[in-house]
């Protein structure tokens, strides 16, 4: 079953995880959208640099450090997602009760951890 899945922090430099990221789960058969500093396309998905208003998205997964998170929690909480994703380094606690109180579940996980071993 496809997951749409937002993929915020998207890279274009091939040695991310981000970008890693992205090929997995097109590689799955997820429907996936990706938010990024800078444009370009991973795997057929365009990065968009503008924060649109993603519809019926299953999961965001991370890849920002907690710092500058902290500007993107309105615009998450408000996309309505089923689930968060904290890939390790961007575990953020301040943001968990945030999600807590939007009763948006999150997990801190691995995005490719998870596909690698069908749990995602």
């Amino acid at each position: 079953m496809s997951k749409k899945t937002l993929v915020f922090g998207a890279s274009i430099k091939p040695n991310r995880y981000s970008n890693y990221a992205v090929e997995r789960l097109v590689n799955n058969n997820h429907e996936v959208v990706a938010y990024g500093s800078k444009s370009g396309t991973i795997s057929g998905v365009e990065i968009d640099t503008e924060l649109l208003p993603y519809k019926d998205l299953n999961t965001v997964t991370l890849y920002l450090n907690p710092t500058v998170q902290k500007e993107y929690y309105d615009y998450i909480i408000g996309l309505k997602p089923e689930r968060v994703i904290f890939n390790p380094g961007t575990e953020n606690d301040e943001f968990y009760k945030l999600l807590d109180k939007n009763n948006i579940p999150h997990e801190a996980s691995c995005t490719l951890v998870l596909l690698s071993t069908n749990q995602y």
